[in-house]
């Protein structure tokens, strides 16, 4: 092997720090093309949030509640009233992907029967997925919520 000489250790260490450079460009790059970094576009983040303790009073005042059920391939969301009052859900939209990456991604199509949404066919991996669920009731007021679905195998 030799004597550890000034060369060699020199050698050593430039090896090492571009092995170190090396891996950190690389997850850099690979985090950078995964996850777009945006949560969701908005127009004025201060304007958005002056009105928010009114979109969450307005929102409390609905007394809604989700239960959120994935099995073969169906997708359901119920919502619930408080002291069994049928909420009154006027619109739905659902964003359901993956919490660290866009790729997977997916808006299924909901039918409504009342309270009850049902999206079929929706194709989900075992692992955890997050729900972004926005709905509007008929008298206008939003509601938003997020949830975490585990799927099983």
């Amino acid at each position: 092997m030799g004597k550890l000489t000034g060369r060699k250790v020199l050698a050593i260490a430039i090896f090492w720090v571009a092995v170190v450079f090396g891996v950190n460009f690389t997850m850099a790059y690979q985090a950078e093309k995964s996850f777009p970094g945006l949560e969701e576009e908005t127009g004025n983040g201060y304007d958005e949030s002056q009105a928010f303790d009114q979109i969450m009073k307005a929102q409390i005042a609905l007394g809604w509640k989700i239960d959120l059920a994935y099995a073969g391939k169906a997708l359901k969301v119920t919502f619930q009233g408080t002291r069994g009052q049928v909420p009154q859900v006027a619109a739905m939209d659902l964003l359901i992907g993956r919490p660290t990456e866009a790729k997977d991604d997916q808006r299924p199509i909901f039918a409504q029967d009342g309270p009850v949404f049902v999206a079929r066919p929706v194709t989900l991996a075992p692992g955890k997925w997050m729900v972004k669920i926005n709905a509007r009731a008929k008298d206008g007021t939003e509601f938003h919520q997020r949830l975490a679905l585990i799927v099983a195998e």
